[in-house]
């Protein structure tokens, strides 16, 4: 909304009007705003939510080798995290942009479902919240319609990245004057950098390109669901999930600047995207809302996000590599995610397998797997037997634990950015 106002003004020669069409101006703007208010509404929230008694299932202590009691935690607080993200968004970008109608679309959808999980919870005293197949509906709907949108839209295209080979023999990356729809995808650790659907399906001859762009939209649903159920399982500790999701954030606020940026994706042999450059602004105000709901959510903590923020958290991440063509990237950036979602469905699948047999066997203490690291062998279930029993070989205070995930997301976001760089 200001962009557009201050782009009226810029005719009229009003001082200090022409900054709002640089994108590093808004998106450092759209920064500071958003932890603002995330610091400045988080603590009304709080009070607010203690005032009528909206609080988290209390945790028993026992269950906590250090004896960490929680009691009277509010929950919810996702709704901090959207409404941070959303106003600085609304007032800095440029909404009429289909990257950002999108961003904000998923914000609202997945918000949404993950407010209605927590409802369920908290006022009707059911902590399985809501039923399972519904929150995987919800996640495959906004798969569905971002992978459609993307497909359909005239705005969302890409101009390709080709290799040029000059005179003296020197290979020069350049990109192709017409910006045209793209099943492209970036792709890690390969010389060339991109994976097209559609060759993939090339012994369909003719309906290749229309194969790929089935393939596109599953695998954006794909992507979808499973950052999203990534990010839930990592909500488990004061400030895990906030803290890698910060982190995430920036990587893809980088990766979208280089691809809005025609030199950079040239540099880096990767697409150029049109208009991608306003998810730099987004993600800016997605990277202050995750530091400013720190201030609250650190050890220990005051608030928890719930489903609305990690539902909503995880959403946005995989919409936005999705956006950028830079999905298959993920894996390593949401590394944590994802090992998260792999030991759960280590443990399930591996003790229903040894169920069959008569055995109650599992491979870890607990999961997800940073749970792990806390869960004392006196806690251990009794009748069953486990693998990894004796590792770690003493439990970690959450805080310990927290920040060590933090510093693994560092470094899988570091090696993110390398991958551009490594043929």
């Amino acid at each position: 909304m200001l962009y557009y106002i201050f782009r009226f003004l810029e005719q009229y020669d009003i001082p200090g009007a022409h900054l709002w069409s640089y994108i590093s101006f808004r998106a450092l703007l759209t920064l500071i705003l958003a932890l603002l208010i995330s610091a400045w509404f988080g603590e009304r929230f709080i009070k607010w939510m203690k005032r009528r008694k909206i609080f988290e299932t209390e945790r028993d202590p026992s269950i906590d080798p250090f004896g960490v009691e929680k009691k009277g935690v509010p929950t919810m607080g996702g709704i901090i995290i959207i409404v941070s993200i959303l106003v600085p968004v609304i007032l800095l970008c440029r909404i009429r942009n289909i990257y950002i109608i999108l961003m904000i679309v998923t914000t609202l959808w997945l918000g949404f479902l993950g407010f209605m999980d927590d409802y369920i919870k908290i006022f009707k005293r059911n902590k399985e919240g809501l039923k399972g197949k519904y929150k995987i509906v919800g996640q495959i709907s906004i798969g569905f319609i971002v992978g459609l949108t993307l497909w359909l839209s005239p705005d969302a295209v890409v101009r390709e990245n080709v290799q040029v080979q000059q005179q003296n023999q020197e290979i020069v990356v350049k990109h192709k004057k017409e910006a045209v729809k793209s099943l492209k995808t970036t792709i890690p650790f390969v010389k060339n950098h991109n994976l097209n659907y559609s060759e993939v399906l090339g012994f369909l001859g003719k309906y290749k390109v229309a194969a790929g762009w089935v393939i596109f939209v599953l695998m954006t649903i794909l992507v979808v669901t499973a950052v999203s159920n990534g990010a839930n399982l990592n909500d488990g500790m004061d400030g895990m999930c906030a803290g890698n999701s910060a982190i995430i954030g920036s990587t893809l606020g980088v990766l979208a600047y280089v691809s809005a940026h025609i030199g950079f994706a040239s540099y880096f042999d990767i697409m150029y995207i049109p208009q991608s450059e306003e998810l730099v602004v987004f993600l800016c105000a997605f990277v202050g809302a995750m530091v400013g709901f720190l201030w609250y959510n650190a050890f220990p903590a005051q608030v928890f996000m719930g489903d609305t923020g990690s539902l909503t958290i995880g959403g946005i991440i995989g919409v936005c590599a999705v956006i950028i063509h830079k999905e298959l990237l993920l894996p390593i950036l949401c590394g944590i995610f994802f090992v998260e979602s792999l030991s759960v469905i280590i443990q399930t699948q591996w003790f229903k397998i040894q169920k069959r047999k008569g055995k109650r066997v599992r491979v870890f203490r607990a999961t997800p797997i940073h749970d792990n690291f806390r869960k004392l062998d006196s806690q251990l279930d009794a009748t069953s037997t486990y693998i990894l029993k004796g590792w770690p070989h003493r439990p970690f205070h959450e805080s310990k634990i927290t920040i060590r995930f933090w510093i693994t997301t560092i470094i899988l976001a570091a090696l993110t950015i390398i991958t551009l760089k490594m043929r």
